[in-house]
């Protein structure tokens, strides 16, 4: 039997100390049968040990004593083969319940994975459909729509320039020339004694009071956009 704290071997026991130089972990973890204090690296693999060293996760106190709960029930040969065999050791590390659980997370998250994957492969035909319906739109309706649309568009410049001002005060000096001319040909009615006195005057009136009224107007609107 071996002493692991005392670091020397019983005189009784006969067997050889077993090599760690095929060991998988670093000097300092597995240790010969004879002592189970770890091995001072020497200097010829001093940077290697160092590395490795380095290399090791960061273990808070919480999850050292997880771990040791799982280990704390194995023999000394059940440890050192966990030690120097790969095997061994990754079929202990599935057999932990936080890695079971770690595992499970990650095949579920797997399977959703493929699952909105077939998902969204079943849904590739609607999704071709709707886009060639948009390549209708936008090739057929869109350009109908667009030429409806330049021509409300030009219809409606053509209205607002009808009635800029403008545009009003020169078709109002039109109105008022055509009154002014159609007051000249009532005159000249009279003149050739067409028309009697009396529907003259009730004639001439009303064409002289419209006139007046649009040229007041007309002054009015063309000061104001002088002004």
């Amino acid at each position: 039997m071996f002493k692991f704290w005392g670091g020397s071997q019983e005189q009784g026991d006969p067997r050889p100390q077993e090599s760690t130089t095929n060991s998988w972990y670093p000097p300092s973890v597995v240790s010969s049968p004879s002592s189970s204090r770890p091995a001072t690296p020497n200097s010829a693999n001093s940077s290697i040990y160092t590395q490795r060293v380095a290399e090791r996760p960061n273990v808070s106190p919480t999850e050292a004593a997880g771990i040791i709960v799982y280990l704390k029930d194995k023999s000394v040969d059940e440890l050192r083969k966990l030690l120097s065999d790969p095997i061994a050791y990754q079929q202990f590390l599935l057999s932990i319940d936080p890695v079971k659980n770690l595992n499970n997370v990650r095949n579920e998250l797997r399977n959703e994975t493929v699952q909105l994957a077939r998902t969204n492969l079943e849904k590739e035909p609607q999704i071709t459909e709707l886009r060639n319906q948009c390549m209708i739109i936008r090739t057929s309706e869109l350009a109908s729509a667009q030429e409806k649309l330049n021509e409300l568009t030009k219809r409606k410049a053509e209205i607002l320039k009808s009635y800029s001002p403008g545009s009003l005060l020169h078709k109002l000096q039109e109105s008022m020339n055509e009154t002014d001319e159609e007051s000249e040909r009532l005159h000249q009615q009279l003149l050739d004694k067409e028309i009697d006195l009396a529907t003259f005057v009730q004639k001439y009136k009303k064409l002289r009071v419209i006139y007046h009224k649009r040229a007041l107007t007309h002054l009015a609107a063309k000061t104001s956009l002088v002004g």
